[in-house]
């Protein structure tokens, strides 16, 4: 069809008659406008370049492998590349990573754990603290790192410096986030909620290796550190278990962020 107006057009223009070159080109222009009209309403409303790189991809099913070997693995969805925190999360969220900056935290976020009443809606993992690496590195709320954080920076350390004459290399915890109820009792765990985590050594720069469990008679430096341990860390959080306090605390520190009424803190 154009090319039958197209046609006419040029035969007008060659015999000047102007008039007849007017309608051919009016002719001509309608039909390519609504070709071209059909053509680009096939396109895209949006760029489809480099900016499409910033759009989650969900790429199936990551483990999620608790401290606790004994435990179960659990396995929640996670996305490659999150979109950004400041944009998903709470102010209180958001204001609780840049005190894990101002900490000097390394951590990464996950993506939102739920699998039936245990679940963190934001988790962090924490793998060092300054100088001193987490092993494994722990899961857990951002409230629970910024609290382990800086009783690990202003009461464990000096502590390891009076006692021993030495920074802190390792912590090794024993378990972070892991969906499980409190032994013996139908009570979901603070570990379920992310806001608890189990130490089991401290390695120190000079090589020792502090076991928390109950130390010998004669330990009296091991023994004053592991006090020192205890003590201070019930100023931080509001639940300290170790060993004395049960069986199942024999061999561990259980340190946890609980809201209890009262200001309720339970320190054994």
């Amino acid at each position: 069809m154009a090319g039958k107006f197209r046609a006419a057009f040029f035969a007008a223009a060659r015999q000047s008659k102007p008039a007849a070159m007017v309608a051919a080109g009016l002719a001509l222009a309608a039909v390519s406008a609504c070709n071209t009209g059909s053509v680009l309403s096939l396109q895209p409303a949006v760029d489809v370049g480099s900016q499409t790189a910033a759009v989650p991809q969900y790429t199936g099913m990551q483990k999620l492998v608790p401290s606790n070997p004994y435990m179960t693995q659990a396995a929640y969805p996670r996305m490659d590349e999150p979109m950004s925190p400041v944009e998903q999360m709470p102010a209180s969220e958001a204001d609780c990573r840049q005190q894990l900056k101002r900490l000097d935290v390394a951590y990464t976020d996950l993506a939102p754990i739920h699998e039936g009443q245990c679940g963190i809606d934001f988790p962090v993992k924490v793998s060092a603290i300054g100088n001193i690496q987490m092993k494994p590195a722990a899961t857990l709320t951002c409230d629970m790192a910024a609290t382990f954080a800086g009783w690990t920076r202003n009461e464990l350390v000096p502590s390891a410096r009076w006692r021993y004459f030495s920074g802190v290399r390792t912590i090794h915890q024993g378990s972070s986030y892991s969906c499980r109820n409190i032994a013996g009792e139908g009570v979901l765990s603070e570990h379920g909620k992310g806001n608890a985590l189990d130490v089991m050594s401290i390695e120190l720069n000079n090589g020792d290796d502090i076991d928390v469990r109950k130390p010998g008679l004669f330990a009296f430096r091991t023994r004053g550190f592991l006090n020192n341990v205890r003590a201070d860390g019930c100023q931080y959080f509001t639940t300290v278990l170790g060993p004395g306090y049960n069986y199942d605390h024999r061999n561990h520190f259980h340190f946890d962020i609980k809201n209890r009424k009262n200001g309720y803190r339970a320190c054994r």
